[in-house]
């Protein structure tokens, strides 16, 4: 176990280090100047000169470059000159000092994914704790959708073979992973949103915390999580369907399946016992990456019904031309697809014994 987390954490470095240095130098150098993006249109040449001091820009590509890998860093490097960039500014970030030597200080911090060009010098991980919740609570809801009914409506579909039953959820299911996410959200919006409002007391638009009549507090609304929810676990629903149909037919066929019927089980018994677990390494695989795919691509069910999440956060960082966000945001979810591979390798070790860590 210890090799294994140990190995995992090079890969994790490696594989984190390689996207800082393709987003960096995309959003960089392919992207144009970001001082001239931050200020817009109306800027003087006295302006950008002072955000590109202010930020560094006026350094050479490489130096920017190793300033990002500084802030970013656990262990970084700081100026004691207040001219400097990498001058410790109180207020930026919690650093612990180790050591200074000459005219640097070497400091322990949380990595700093900079501050918003658009919110008035918000830190981008403050942007990020603010939107990122939000859409763990719906990535995590439309899962568990997909989860519960895409195992009952496969191990129907598998003990229904070939019958009505089994067809009808089979065309069902290849109808909910042809539809786009973007189209499935406008019609649900529409139809339960707005022409069966009455009905429902559904919103078409709608975030997780809003804020009461008199404009002072906010409130949790769990009603506008029911339909983006649901559009978002609309494919990935799809998907285990299929996969836990196939599976547990596979494992139907196994010899100590068999072995269980011929002893007098009911199929019940069987399948809660013996085939369900074994069944369930492919499922775990699709939600696994489903999962961290909704983390980054729930940009269009969130931006159409108004859930404040990281996908519409993206969304409106792209508009604006926004790079420390977006740059954060590519980041975060880097990440989570990272530190989900690993918990689903070990769900692989509790489902089946005879895996081992690699």
């Amino acid at each position: 176990m210890l090799n294994y987390l140990l190995n995992k954490t090079f890969y994790t470095l490696l594989t984190l280090f390689g996207v800082v240095t393709v987003i960096f130098f995309l959003f960089n150098v392919l992207g144009g100047d970001p001082a001239k993006m931050m200020l817009g249109q109306n800027q003087t040449a006295e302006q950008v000169k002072a955000v590109k001091k202010k930020y560094g820009f006026d350094k050479p590509i490489k130096t920017q470059y190793l300033y990002y890998l500084n802030d970013l860093s656990p262990l970084s490097f700081h100026s004691n000159n207040s001219e400097d960039y990498t001058f410790l500014r109180q207020g930026k970030y919690t650093a612990i000092k180790v050591f200074s030597i000459g005219n640097t200080t070497t400091v322990i911090k949380f990595p700093y994914l900079r501050e918003s060009f658009t919110k008035q010098g918000k830190k981008v991980s403050q942007v990020l704790a603010e939107t990122l919740p939000n859409t763990f609570v719906l990535a995590i809801t439309a899962i568990i959708i997909a989860m519960i009914l895409g195992v009952f409506l496969g191990i129907i579909s598998a003990l229904y073979k070939d019958r009505w039953l089994d067809k009808s959820i089979q065309i069902l299911s290849t109808f909910g992973m042809s539809i786009p996410s973007f189209f499935s959200a406008i019609l649900f919006a529409w139809f339960f949103g707005y022409v069966l409002h009455k009905y429902t007391n559904l919103e078409m638009t709608g975030s997780l915390y809003e804020l009461d009549d008199f404009g002072e507090d906010m409130h949790i609304k769990w009603k506008n999580l029911i339909l983006p929810s649901i559009v978002l676990g609309i494919r990935p629903l799809a998907v285990v369907i299929q996969l836990m149909r196939n599976s547990l037919l596979e494992v139907f066929n196994q010899d100590y399946i068999r072995t269980a019927r011929a002893k007098g089980l009911s199929e019940f018994q069987i399948i809660k016992k013996h085939a369900l677990k074994n069944a369930l390494n492919p499922v775990v695989t699709a939600i696994s990456g489903w999962f961290a795919s909704m983390l980054a691509g729930a940009v269009f069910v969130e931006y159409i019904f108004g859930w404040n999440g990281l996908g519409k956060e993206i969304v409106n960082a792209l508009n604006t031309l926004d790079l420390p966000v977006i740059m954060g945001s590519v980041l975060i979810i880097a990440l989570l697809f990272i530190i989900i591979n690993i918990f689903v390798d070990l769900i692989y070790i509790w489902l089946d014994p005879k895996v081992k860590l690699e």
